[in-house]
């Protein structure tokens, strides 16, 4: 081997420890906080030894912290991620999943944002379909009706007890207005991390909506894919969930938010 071959060989080398390092850390989400080291080979794939080498480098810098068996992300990457964070617009971190999920689904994709007692779109990424739901940036939807809304209020007891203390105007036939059905609905939407509806605020038009949290935990919006029921009858929203979620969460990390406990 020549010298500047094995220079570039030493070179090259550390980017694939970095790559198994990054596999290792992308292994662990909001819904999945902690591991045994057989659960990070089990996601990772890589081999059982790689696995122990790394980890215990890891844990050692303070990369990950460990407790028993149990591994997680350690306490000192939260200190860089502050920084990282800090100042971040939150619309520079979503409209680029945005444009993930609608590549992803061939549907429109939304962000949205409680103000004044309403939902508000505040960011998009619109399918390219002829056929579509009537949404753009600003446009303004009571809170009540559709999957958006929904997830909006099912972490927000207060503005969900405001909104279920007055009347309901309905949207459309399909509009939930009875009070007592729409808090099962909201609750509901907080049990399974999402809310997927139909011809709740547009006949004939679907919507899947996740929220999105900051450091508190407080939520500050809802990701959604929305689009004519033709093509996103139930059964494709539900295909969809784990994509939706996902990247919802993706968002919450970025933005170094947290779930509720």
């Amino acid at each position: 081997m020549r010298a500047e071959d094995g220079e570039l060989t030493s070179k090259h080398q550390p980017l694939l420890v970095l790559s198994k390092i990054t596999e290792i850390l992308d292994a662990f989400s909001l819904s999945r906080p902690s591991m045994t080291l057989g659960e990070i080979q089990q996601a990772t794939g890589l081999p059982t030894s790689t696995v122990q080498r790394l980890v215990s480098n890891l844990v050692a810098q303070e990369f990950l912290d460990r407790s028993g068996d149990q591994i997680r992300i350690g306490v000192k990457m939260a200190f860089w991620a502050a920084t990282a964070t800090k100042g971040l617009d939150v619309l520079a971190v979503v409209t680029p999943v945005l444009k993930e999920i609608r590549d992803a689904t061939g549907e429109t994709a939304s962000f949205f944002r409680v103000e004044q007692g309403y939902r508000v779109c505040v960011a998009i990424a619109e399918t390219e379909h002829a056929l579509r739901r009537n949404m753009y940036v600003g446009k303004i939807v009571p809170l009540p009706a559709g999957s958006a809304g929904r997830v909006l209020l099912a972490w927000n007891p207060e503005l969900t007890e405001q909104v279920l203390a007055g009347p309901i105007e309905p949207m459309t036939e399909g509009t939930v207005t009875d009070t007592a059905v729409l808090r099962e609905l909201i609750h509901q939407a907080r049990a399974d991390g999402y809310a997927i509806t139909a011809g709740e605020r547009e006949d004939s038009a679907s919507g899947l909506a996740a929220p999105v949290f900051d450091s508190s935990a407080d939520v500050i919006g809802a990701l959604a894919i929305s689009g004519p029921t033709l093509r996103m009858p139930r059964e494709q929203c539900e295909k969809w969930v784990d994509l939706l979620v996902g990247s919802a969460e993706k968002v919450t990390r970025t933005l170094g938010g947290r779930y509720p406990s």
